[in-house]
């Protein structure tokens, strides 16, 4: 493969030096210059345009997202924001997801040895989605070890057969990735306050998931909130799935469903799974449930989306056309697991049509 060039840009030389390091480490990865500042950073682009930029918020002489606006503007590259700032600073990351900044990771920190080794792997693997991102697509509008590849089984044990017959109560549960907030924010102002129950699985860094949950909710008619341990599946309500340490899964009480915030470790390569919740699905909701998949890097949630349909979901993928990064929709399609292929702008229409009784 192509190896990705990569310019770092952060004020911090300790954590230059920390991500020259960790994505150095990948052959397919080389750091063509590490530089303190965004006027630094621009001398290094004029000579060479790199893949992708990993770019600090906070800087002297100018923030990351004053230097993100005016990138995209002139010259778009693909750029992952970089911080160390967690819940006082998410409301900046998303302003960062909506200026064009493809992903958002947080600066390598000190840790246990496992949790290094998963953090490090985890930047390495968004540096390569977002080297992959289409830019064009993007609205104008706006604990195993990691080299282990685990699959849903680690979790929970594969569907026995069709959950149940239909009834009254219907779940969607949607997976995505790189592109994801954004995707995700077009789908659910689209839908109205009596929307279906839905439970979402974005890959986010831990903390991340509860402002981004925040902001959406300001935005749209359903209720959307971070899933908690025991909440509820109903109508009018968006439960995200918490960034970072646990797993969600939907799970069938009486005749409600619930979700279960559990530990457990990476399926492939993610915490929370996209294949975990797909399946949980598939076990516990059946044909009462709709599956959806939509951008990011790699397969999770392609196995999990097979499954649903296996046992009688209606399931969906997202385009090529209009998907930032087409891997995760791909392997899926590629695996047999989408009922139907569909652009960005038809995923709340078709949601409401699947799930119309």
């Amino acid at each position: 493969m192509k190896t990705i060039r990569v310019l770092i840009i952060d004020d911090s030389a300790s954590v230059r030096q920390a991500m020259t390091a960790i994505l150095s480490a990948d052959p397919q990865i080389e750091v063509i210059a590490a530089a303190a500042d965004p006027f630094a950073a621009a001398r290094y682009i004029q000579e060479e345009v790199p893949d992708v930029i990993t770019l600090d918020v906070e800087m002297p002489r100018m923030d990351g997202i004053t230097f993100l606006r005016k990138l995209m503007a002139q010259r778009p590259v693909p750029v992952v924001m970089c911080s160390s700032l967690v819940e006082e600073g998410s409301e900046t990351l998303l302003q960062a997801l909506e200026a064009g900044a493809v992903d958002v990771i947080l600066k390598p920190r000190v840790g246990v040895a496992d949790h290094l080794a998963e953090a490090h792997m985890m930047i390495r693997e968004t540096v390569k989605g977002a080297a992959t991102a289409r830019l064009g697509a993007r609205r104008q509008t706006r604990t195993a070890s990691p080299a282990q590849k685990l699959t849903a089984d680690a979790v929970l044990p594969p569907p026995t057969g069709r959950a149940m017959s239909r009834t009254t109560e219907m779940v969607v549960c949607i997976g995505a990735s790189t592109g994801g907030t954004e995707a995700l924010r077009e789908v659910l102002e689209a839908l109205p306050a009596n929307s279906p129950g839905i439970v979402i699985v974005q890959h986010m860094p831990e903390s991340f998931t509860r402002a981004f949950a925040k902001r959406l909710d300001g935005l749209c008619q359903v209720d959307v909130k971070e899933a908690e341990d025991g909440d509820t599946v109903m109508r009018g309500r968006v439960l995200i799935a918490p960034g970072g340490l646990r797993h969600t899964m939907l799970e069938r009480q009486g005749a409600r469903y619930v979700v279960s915030v559990r530990e457990g470790p990476l399926v492939s390569r993610h915490r929370p799974s996209v294949d975990v919740l797909f399946r949980s699905a598939a076990r516990n909701a059946g044909a009462n449930a709709v599956g959806i998949i939509l951008t990011g890097m790699g397969d999770d949630g392609a196995r999990g989306l097979l499954e649903m349909k296996q046992a009688g979901a209606r399931t969906f993928a997202q385009d090529e056309a209009t998907s930032i990064v087409f891997g995760m929709p791909k392997e899926a399609i590629a695996r047999g697991a989408a009922d139907k292929i569909i652009p960005l702008g038809s995923v709340a229409r078709e949601l409401l049509h699947a799930t119309a009784r």
